[in-house]
């Protein structure tokens, strides 16, 4: 009998799973089993981070806000700041904000005192 030479559709499949794995360390980027072990691994993180990483700026951007409130000695806390905004419907997320406490601490407290009046 003649040898069968194989298709490249296992090969095809091997060298991509490979490419995503290059920068793993040891055997994780060299052995086969391992690495789609690992891609399905790191997939699974990238996913559950994308969410965690929303969640921890939202965080941070509430903290920016509730201190500068706090160190101008704004009449109310974070909690009273959003809850004008609402009240004044004014649609600012939390982003914007945050951006302004850093940059301009003034112009946040001119915006608080806005919504007061």
């Amino acid at each position: 009998m003649t040898r069968v030479r194989r298709g490249y559709i296992a090969r095809r499949r091997r060298t991509k799973i490979r490419l995503f794995a290059s920068t793993f360390k040891g055997a994780h980027s060299r052995l086969t089993r391992t690495t789609t072990q690992q891609k399905m691994r790191a997939l699974v993180y990238s996913h559950r981070d994308r969410g965690r990483q929303k969640r921890d700026f939202r965080r941070l951007w509430i903290t920016r806000i509730n201190a500068v409130t706090r160190e101008n000695k704004v009449l109310y806390s974070y909690s009273k700041f959003i809850h004008n905004l609402y009240k004044k419907q004014l649609l600012l997320n939390r982003k914007i904000p945050a951006q302004i406490a850093i940059s301009n601490k003034n112009c946040l407290y001119m915006i608080s005192n806005k919504i007061i009046k």
